[in-house]
């Protein structure tokens, strides 16, 4: 049986009593969010240009729905994480669309996105050990909103298959100078939405595609992955839920910076008392310097952004993977909030010249415990073994890679404890000669113990900071317990933006 027959099957027999309760309050959480994130993008200019160009997220064209709400999602980097990938774009996207054309109600619509939560993560897993990883890997859509699409659709798995055989045929590669120089990164979801939604067409009209398309040789994992992982795609198929390894966004930037970002608002309160005044400047004024230490992936992040800043005029992508701004931003004001990313906050002279004294370091430890948990890779290298050895060298060498995956030790039969460890140091120095500093090992909304707690409360916040309404975000978080007309008028409110 091919990878796509599997998930054809898998998801065309899912049904919600499957599924533990525990598992379906995150995806409840997470369709809360993603909401939360197109509202945040609707209220920004970015957002309003894209709903001018395309369309809003309401309009009566299913598709053109789902690809605008692809691109809202995206834009502010406001998204939520799972191991593997920033699959929401399709998985709750596409459902969002499709509910009203459908008549979905709220079992039928929770259904579809954790079918599709399960099957595009996997694939994104597949291919974790590679070049694209995180929003780069668009790859992901083409099975999200697959499966999305099919399944709330009522499909069988042979037809499930057969679309996502379609699907995976052309799939999206990102390039970084759009990615990070401009708006180009609020496509990057859109194109593989589209795509696989016009696979079910396709695949609804009898068309077929190559069945074993994602494990070929010359397939989607060959082509994405330096070390393709094939077995992950299916491991534990149906026992062990990647939907529970979901992260809450809870700022609009990579989320690579959340622990500096987390430091950076808990130190501002101690800044404020220092400073002779509660405002910016006055903060600013008695800050030497900053430093940052993080993993390399931060550091990564940030090196691979640094180029295409340059100050206000900075593309709105660029700056929510850049280090110095958003954390200067989090010490004079106590929090990053998407207008921050946008006039009058942008154009702040003080933010851009702390913003010159920030520095940031590599520290291996952070990185060794980055690389070690769940996300954003340390389950693909426990599912690769030595496989991942000529990969993980690129990181410090071949004996640094061999301790690696002998730490890693061996994969997960369950994510009921994932973890997400970007960490970061964050020091700063005063003019007075005081060093502030401030640890963040997990960041706030990050898989790990807390966000298993508290997922419910922080994405209720994340969406009543958006503006949306209490009463909207009671309704969904009893999501499966909704009529049909209950929740498409509970969608519908969500995603307007006064």
């Amino acid at each position: 049986m091919s990878l796509t027959e599997h998930l054809g099957s898998f998801a065309a027999g899912l049904r919600l009593e499957d599924v533990p309760e525990r598992v379906r309050s995150f995806a409840r959480s997470q369709v809360l969010s993603q909401l939360a994130a197109a509202r945040a993008t609707l209220g920004h200019p970015v957002g309003r240009r894209v709903v001018e160009a395309f369309g809003g997220p309401l309009q009566a064209d299913a598709k053109a729905a789902a690809s605008c709400l692809g691109m809202l999602t995206i834009a502010l980097d406001f998204d939520d994480t799972m191991y593997a990938g920033h699959v929401s774009h399709s998985t709750v996207g596409v459902p969002v669309a499709y509910a009203a054309p459908l008549g979905l109600d709220g079992r039928r619509f929770l259904e579809a996105v954790l079918a599709a939560n399960e099957c595009a993560s996997r694939v994104v897993a597949g291919a974790t050990l590679g070049s694209f990883r995180g929003q780069t890997a668009a790859y992901g859509h083409l099975i999200g909103a697959t499966v999305a699409r099919m399944k709330a659709e009522g499909a069988a798995a042979e037809q499930i298959s057969a679309a996502l055989a379609l699907a995976c045929s052309l799939p999206p590669h990102s390039l970084a100078p759009a990615f990070f120089g401009g708006d180009g990164k609020v496509l990057t979801a859109a194109g593989g939405i589209r795509a696989g939604l016009d696979a079910c067409d396709a695949a609804w009209a009898g068309l077929r595609g190559t069945a074993d398309i994602l494990e070929h040789p010359e397939g989607l994992l060959a082509t994405f992955a330096d070390v393709p992982l094939p077995d992950a795609v299916v491991a534990s198929l149906g026992s062990r839920w990647h939907t529970e390894t979901i992260s809450i966004k809870l700022y609009p930037a990579c989320a690579y910076l959340d622990s500096t970002l987390d430091a950076a608002v808990a130190l501002h309160d101690e800044l404020r008392r220092s400073a002779a005044g509660a405002g910016s400047r006055e903060i600013a004024g008695i800050i030497d310097g900053v430093v940052v230490k993080c993993s390399l992936f931060t550091f990564g992040m940030d090196l691979s952004s640094r180029s295409y800043i340059a100050g206000a005029a900075s593309p709105t992508s660029a700056l929510q993977f850049s280090v110095p701004y958003p954390t200067t931003v989090a010490l004079l004001t106590g929090a990053f909030t998407p207008a921050d990313l946008s006039p009058p906050s942008l154009d702040d002279p003080v933010t851009w010249d702390l913003a010159g004294r920030v520095t940031v370091e590599h520290d291996p430890e952070l990185t060794r415990r980055a690389v070690l948990a769940t996300a954003p890779l340390g389950e693909a290298i426990r599912q690769a073994g030595t496989r991942a050895s000529s990969w993980l060298s690129r990181l410090g060498g071949e004996e640094q890679a061999a301790a690696l995956i002998e730490a890693a030790g061996q994969p997960s039969e369950s994510f009921d404890s994932a973890t997400k460890e970007i960490g970061a140091i964050l020091e700063i120095r005063l003019t007075d000669g005081r060093t502030l500093s401030r640890t963040v090992a997990t960041p706030r909304g990050a898989s790990g113990p807390a966000t298993r707690r508290d997922h419910t409360s922080l994405a209720r916040a994340k969406f009543l900071g958006t503006g949306g309404s209490l009463d909207v975000a009671e309704a969904l978080e009893h999501l499966e317990d909704l009529p049909a007309r209950e929740l498409t008028d509970a969608l519908s409110s969500a995603l307007t933006y006064v």
